[in-house]
């Protein structure tokens, strides 16, 4: 564990701790995918304190931690966050930006990544979702990304564009191991899915998966970086030559 990470691992006991003498809720910022496994790792040494993630919207990788629950504190917090809309001005004459270049200018004017959560793209227009302290900040001061002028609200619900589509898919397979999933669904290699395990870039429940030779249960949300994600939903029937027929639901 690097110190970065050592770090980290003492904030999450800190607020945990916080939450628990103060009869409060507390919070990170947005945390990434590696992040949320390192508290996972980190929860045996918490104790009984509720917590819980969120992104804005199901389905984000960045989400921020709560620690407290209204069973503890008799009461409860809603996370603060929100979605900010970033809009161009001239639709017709606007660039065709990327996330890329949404995170860059909003990393440009002095905002803190871990106060920023997923950015959405659809039909031009970029959503946000943020710390609430910084949504004030955005939207007097995001005026143009890239060649294009916009303009930015923070909205009161969330919007349609973000929530998350499942495509239901029926993949046979020899079992219900999880690199033989990823390779089959990526059209992968057993070698290239196994790589994928050693570098650390598959997660099952916000958890870091080395074990290649895991079985998927019905529920499990899987995320592959650089590939996607998907919830197992389990075995629907053994083939005549003995093979499974499972069902998953991507996300689009």
């Amino acid at each position: 564990m690097n110190a970065e990470e050592e770090f980290l691992q003492k904030r999450f006991i800190d607020l945990a701790n916080q939450s628990y003498r103060n009869n409060i809720y507390t919070f990170t910022g947005f945390l990434t995918a590696a992040e949320q496994d390192l508290f996972y790792r980190t929860l045996p040494g918490i104790g009984q304190i509720g917590y819980a993630l969120f992104g804005g919207a199901d389905g984000c990788e960045r989400q921020m931690l709560r620690f407290g629950s209204e069973e503890m504190l008799g009461y409860e917090e809603a996370f603060p966050v929100c979605c900010v809309e970033i809009k161009p001005t001239a639709p017709k004459f606007a660039d065709k930006l990327t996330h890329r270049d949404f995170l860059g200018a909003l990393m440009n004017l002095g905002i803190e990544r871990s106060t920023l959560g997923d950015i959405f793209i659809s039909d031009k227009i970029g959503y946000v979702f943020c710390h609430e302290k910084v949504a004030d900040y955005m939207t007097g001061n995001v005026d143009r990304i890239r060649h294009t002028s916009v303009k930015c609200r923070v909205l009161k619900e969330t919007p349609e564009a973000v929530k998350p589509t499942l495509k239901k898919e029926t993949l046979i397979v020899s079992s219900e191991r999880l690199d033989g999933i990823v390779a089959k669904l990526f059209h992968l290699s057993r070698s290239q899915s196994l790589l994928l395990f050693r570098e650390k870039k598959v997660f099952v429940n916000g958890r870091c998966m080395e074990n290649n030779s895991g079985i998927c249960k019905e529920g499990d949300v899987v995320s592959v970086r650089g590939f996607g994600k998907f919830v197992y939903r389990g075995c629907v029937h053994e083939t005549k030559k003995g093979n499974l027929s499972i069902v998953l639901e991507r996300y689009v």
